[in-house]
């Protein structure tokens, strides 16, 4: 994991949650981390990291994940170990 990978999983982990992280950088992030991506279907994108699976929306139409997909993803994250 490099820097911004860090910077990434630090903004997702802080309170209250941001609405300004981007999906290209949380998608980079999980396969950085090593997180499998499983079948999706539309915006939903499931992933499974250490034997959690977890689900986010990519967004529709801006490139931010809204507040409530980041306290998802936080929640997946700290079930997976991070």
């Amino acid at each position: 994991m490099n820097h911004k990978h860090q910077h990434t999983l630090d903004a997702i982990r802080k309170e209250p949650a941001s609405g300004n992280i981007h999906w290209r950088d949380v998608e980079s992030l999980l396969k950085a981390i090593g997180a499998e991506l499983l079948v999706s279907h539309g915006a939903r994108m499931s992933f499974r990291l250490n034997g959690v699976e977890g689900t986010v929306h990519r967004p529709h139409h801006s490139a931010a994940l809204t507040k409530q997909d980041v306290r998802h993803l936080r929640e997946f994250l700290s079930q997976a170990g991070y």
